[in-house]
């Protein structure tokens, strides 16, 4: 018996398959132009007979009506991190054009959470972005600023930054530098925002970001937090939902 969680956010698709104990599949893809054709995609491709129940997250959450039940990405990226790791108290997400921090009670029971989808800055589109600039591979980030001395980068508004950036480069100033200091500035922007709920207890990390130490080292500088991270921290929101749906099926057929 599984479970299917999918999640559908503005940048990749991801989902996850759950057999009630562990995670035994996970998929992504990017969402394309159409997030219907991505998230039904995903469907497609993992459901089969052994599945008894699937729940979709996310901002396209609603566009997969083979679903049997829809979820907020908040309730989903809860459940999927703590599922993860039961020791946190906290959430930050850094998504592909949002960001999110969420906090959670002894019980692991989302207490209160704080959203930002009004900006691009601070986002892993920002951070794609700023890297494109630079000619350098965001998957590389972790080498590519090991040893660098950041540079401090005043700008947060996308097209301001890509001027800013635009002319350190002309002035010769280190690539390695610049991407330090945009990583520094994401990750102090983060964790101002995310402070606003009072974090205390240890952070789990979600997201593409998530991937690379250097964004959790550097948010947990700033965060004074212990900030965790898990192979599967982009399928957070995935796995929540798997989970959730695996008690809901639970649930109903008792």
């Amino acid at each position: 018996m599984l479970t299917l969680g999918i999640d559908s956010g503005s940048t990749t698709t991801k989902a996850a398959l759950f057999d009630g104990e562990a995670i035994v599949k996970t998929m992504i893809i990017p969402t394309t132009a159409s997030p219907r054709e991505s998230i039904n995609r995903l469907y497609n491709q993992l459901h089969s007979s052994q599945v008894v129940y699937t729940v979709a997250t996310g901002y396209g959450r609603e566009l997969l009506t083979q679903a049997d039940k829809k979820v907020t990405e908040i309730t989903c990226h809860a459940r999927g991190a703590a599922f993860l790791n039961p020791n946190i108290r906290a959430v930050v997400d850094i998504g592909g054009q949002d960001s999110k921090a969420i906090l959670l009670d002894n019980g692991l029971n989302v207490v209160d959470f704080i959203m930002n989808d009004k900006c691009a800055a601070g986002t892993g589109r920002f951070i794609e972005v700023m890297m494109r600039i630079l000619g350098e591979d965001l998957t590389n980030i972790d080498s590519f600023v090991a040893c660098k001395t950041p540079v401090n980068i005043t700008s947060m508004c996308t097209v301001f930054a890509e001027s800013e950036i635009v002319s350190l480069l002309a002035d010769g100033v280190d690539k390695g530098d610049i991407a330090l200091g945009i990583i520094n500035s994401i990750c102090r922007r983060t964790s101002f925002f995310a402070q606003k709920l009072n974090l205390h207890g240890e952070i789990f990390f979600s997201g593409g970001l998530a991937n690379f130490n250097v964004f959790r080292e550097t948010l947990q500088s700033y965060t004074k937090l212990k900030v965790n991270t898990h192979p599967f921290s982009q399928f957070a929101g995935a796995i929540g939902a798997a989970v959730i749906g695996y008690s809901k099926y639970q649930h109903s057929s008792s």
